[in-house]
């Protein structure tokens, strides 16, 4: 299975944008499906998660202005962005396990502010 995000960009803080991953194969046997974010100086962390049943987390700086969806049938996920911040400046990474840790290449989201 490949990943491949896209949808990242410059955008003025209190925009939005809507991330795309596309996965190389069925997504729709393949249970938890995520988005992760390194924001400069700082370390990896889980942004988004959906499960195969649709059942979504979000981490707290997030909730209420992120949204994860996925489209099994485009084998696809989504992260719907909104009301950016300037901290939300990193690179966005999808990411699965199947039979492995599977990551995107990342897609660079600034918000200047």
């Amino acid at each position: 299975v490949q990943l491949v995000e896209s949808g990242g960009g410059l955008v003025q803080a209190g925009g939005s944008l809507r991330l795309s991953c596309a996965a190389s194969t069925s997504i729709s046997s393949i249970n938890d499906m995520r988005w992760y974010r390194q924001c400069p100086g700082k370390q990896r962390e889980l942004v988004a998660t959906i499960t195969t049943y649709g059942t979504t987390n979000y981490t707290d700086s997030v909730k209420g202005r992120f949204t994860i969806s996925r489209d099994n049938a485009r084998n696809t996920v989504y992260l719907q962005m909104n009301s950016l911040k300037a901290e939300d400046t990193g690179v966005y990474y999808c990411y699965t396990y199947y039979w492995g840790q599977i990551w995107g290449q990342g897609t660079q989201v600034t918000v200047s502010a």
